[in-house]
């Protein structure tokens, strides 16, 4: 269940639901790059909880528009434009992977429409001392060259999206066999592999342009800081994860002045999600 909600200038906005749609209504932000179809992350967690999940594309990827030189700090009006739509007065986010710096900006923007939020292996900003220590080289790579010489980040997200289109079970094979044991054993569940090739899929479905600004947009100043946020933010963090490594997750944590931080000694960054979003989500909706 989802639709597409048209927003200023008819731009599109695409959504899907999971879990209890009678449920305590929270926001998915997916990863990078990812689709609203990450949702499903969550759904079996939120159906126990009673959690109405709501999962949108971001701009440029699966059905949303794109939007040029858009910023964190726009996403919030965009959240906000859904749950009006959805008839949410307050509700609570959370973000994994890439989806972390946009529970941020909600909770510097919009604290007084959240019931809570919740920052799942999330990145970290790219301009403090030690950023990505414990990165993945692959990782180290991408974020450097878009810091460093971002209209050069466009060729290799139209590579990603190629890949992921046409050669998407090879894609992942790859990747798998390169992740911390924690990971490959969470991914080599069927469903939850079958889901995240579906969502590398759609991330792409209308080009690289969303996966390539985001870059861009996680490797510079994100235009905030995260001490000025002043509401209680939870961080969750595993201590094998490669994509976006602990030491982001310790920086996070020091920073926001109001976190609490939980941090998994054997968990990496798909396993974390896959095997404790009934936790993470019972502590955002007040039933952990």
């Amino acid at each position: 269940m989802g639709g597409v909600l048209a927003l200023e200038r008819g731009r599109r906005l695409a959504y899907e639901e999971y879990g209890d749609p009678q449920g305590t209504p929270l926001f998915f932000f997916h990863g990078w790059p990812g689709s609203r179809l990450e949702g499903e992350l969550a759904d079996p967690a939120a159906k126990k909880l009673d959690v109405r999940v709501i999962a949108a594309d971001r701009p440029g990827y699966g059905l949303s528009d794109f939007v040029p030189r858009r910023t964190f700090l726009d996403w919030p009006a965009d959240v906000l434009a859904l749950a009006a739509a959805l008839g949410f007065e307050r509700f609570a986010v959370a973000g994994v992977s890439g989806g972390g710096p946009y529970v941020a900006a909600c909770a510097l923007r919009i604290p007084e429409r959240l019931t809570g939020a919740g920052i799942i292996a999330g990145v970290g900003p790219f301009d403090v001392p030690d950023a990505t220590v414990g990165m993945s080289q692959g990782n180290r790579f991408l974020f450097g060259l878009a810091r460093r010489m971002p209209w050069l980040a466009r060729p290799p997200m139209s590579l990603m999206g190629f890949v992921a289109r046409h050669f998407a079970d090879r894609m992942m094979r790859t990747m798998i066999r390169s992740m911390p044991e924690p990971d490959q054993a969470a991914l080599a569940r069927p469903e939850m592999l079958a889901m995240f090739k579906k969502d590398s899929v759609e991330a792409f479905r209308s080009g690289s342009r969303g996966a390539a600004w985001e870059l861009v947009m996680y490797s510079r100043s994100w235009g905030f800081r995260l001490e000025e946020i002043t509401m209680e933010v939870h961080l969750w963090q595993g201590e094998l994860d490669k994509n976006v490594p602990p030491s982001m997750g310790r920086y996070q944590a020091g920073a926001i002045p109001n976190c609490r931080a939980t941090f998994y000694a054997g968990e990496g960054h798909y396993s974390l999600p896959v095997n404790h979003l009934e936790e993470i989500l019972g502590a955002l909706v007040g039933r952990g």
